[in-house]
């Protein structure tokens, strides 16, 4: 019964989670190789330099993204408006026939003085201050673009850092799920060994085979967010989806001296998205000085040559005309107060930015601090005891000193702080690449 027993256990079970292991996800395990094994942060074993790795992304996006290359065109379209608004109005050229006595153009030219050839123009003149405000505000609208270029550089540089973190950490998660399955057969070969002579119990061959299924279940979770990520790298660099895997290399921390007052210091002046706001506010200002020039009359001119017939003398006329706001009640007025509450608008959103900006400056700030005081303790103490434990685990358990309880929640520790250590990392780094979004060069 008992040889029944292992050869259905061992004979059926373990050599199938080992094919489903393999032919589940071949691809992935190829791209991912030898750079998802647990490696020391001193060791990348020959995986390549994260640094550059990302530099060469980073530049990629910024030169091929579809949302940088959008908003760039429409900051460069912006900058064409200004000297638009600041231009007259468009001259009108007339010509007019005045006959007698017939419609037919030049009737009578000759022998009556009433009638004329006339060639003249006319040009509508603004009050010129409004030329200069409507000026100032494309002026401003041209700068809000501008500040929204780099913000939406900084934006899709540090999507592309986060998203390249993730994918870090989560091949690393593969490769100690990978190496943690490898080492949860060597201890079902164990227990069917201590079984075969009495000495482990069926319970703990189910228990290894649980944990091996649990492993595989983790394992397809954590691809499945692998490769949506990098979809997602794909298109934020503006790559078709059926293009090559992007390869991650080996991270480790950066770092990070700036204190909170400092870098409060840096975001106030160097903030493309506070810039923005700010930019908006002064454009909503400009505004509502140009609504209020709306009371002022606007002007027109115009110049009428008429040739007559040879007999009669030229006649010459010029013109100037003005605009009378007559319905200031119904339009320059309510224009005033539309400008005034947007440009109150404009303030508090500039306000609101600027506490958005300072909060997620702070909040970042301590997201690195905890992550690099968590680091030293996985670094210093937790891993290096949870792999001193797995060993003793490992090494008493073989001669029967302790139960095989206690050797499976080894191997998880393990696996767990080790997954844990490489989440704090990815975290740091991302928390750092929010900085540079806010304060820092896109680069």
């Amino acid at each position: 019964m008992r040889n029944r027993l292992k050869r259905c256990l061992f004979g059926i079970w373990v050599p199938s989670f080992v094919f489903a292991l393999t032919a589940l996800a071949p691809k992935a395990s190829a791209q991912v190789g030898q750079a998802l094994k647990w490696q020391t942060p001193r060791d990348s074993g020959g995986a390549a330099p994260s640094s550059e790795a990302l530099h060469a992304l980073v530049e990629e996006a910024l030169a091929h993204s579809p949302l940088i290359v959008a908003a760039r065109l429409h900051w460069e379209a912006e900058t064409h408006v200004p000297i638009q608004e600041s231009t007259l109005p468009d001259p009108q050229i007339a010509f007019q026939s005045l006959s007698v006595g017939n419609p037919v153009p030049g009737n009578n030219l000759q022998t009556n003085d009433f009638a004329y050839f006339g060639y003249g123009f006319s040009q509508d003149i603004p009050f010129p201050e409004k030329l200069r405000l409507r000026a100032s505000v494309a002026q401003k609208e041209a700068e809000a673009a501008r500040q929204a270029y780099q913000a939406q550089q900084r934006a899709v540089v540090e999507q592309v850092r986060e998203t390249y973190f993730n994918l870090f950490y989560l091949g690393k998660s593969l490769g100690l799920l990978r190496q943690t399955y490898g080492e949860f057969q060597r201890v079902a070969h164990t227990t069917e060994a201590q079984y075969q002579v009495g000495t482990a119990q069926q319970q703990d061959v189910l228990k290894a085979q649980l944990e091996m299924t649990s492993v595989l279940n983790e394992e397809q979770t954590m691809r499945e967010a692998f490769e949506q990520g990098q979809a997602e790298l794909k298109a934020v660099l503006g790559r078709e989806q059926d293009s090559p895997d992007i390869q991650i290399g080996e991270v480790e921390p950066s770092a990070f001296t700036l204190d909170a007052h400092q870098l409060r210091k840096l975001a106030t002046t160097a903030s493309p998205v506070l810039q923005q706001a700010e930019a908006l506010e002064e454009k909503s200002a400009e505004s509502l000085k140009l609504a209020h020039e709306g009371y002022i009359p606007d002007f027109s001119v115009s110049y009428m040559y008429q040739k007559t017939g040879a007999r009669f003398p030229d006649y010459y006329m010029a013109t100037l005309g003005i605009k009378i706001p007559l319905y200031f009640w119904r339009k320059q007025t309510p224009a005033i107060d539309q400008a005034a509450l947007e440009n109150g608008s404009a303030q508090a959103e500039a306000y609101a930015t600027r506490l958005s900006v300072m909060s997620q400056v702070e909040n970042q700030w301590i997201a690195i601090q905890t992550t690099q005081r968590v680091l030293k303790l996985y670094r210093g103490g937790l891993i290096p005891q949870a792999e001193a434990t797995l060993r003793a685990a490992t090494a008493t358990y073989r001669v029967g000193k302790v139960d095989f309880q206690t050797l499976l929640s080894a191997e998880i520790d393990v696996l767990r702080l080790k997954q844990q250590y490489y989440r704090v990392i990815a975290d740091h780094e991302i928390a750092v690449a929010k900085i540079h979004q806010i304060v820092g060069d896109a680069r």
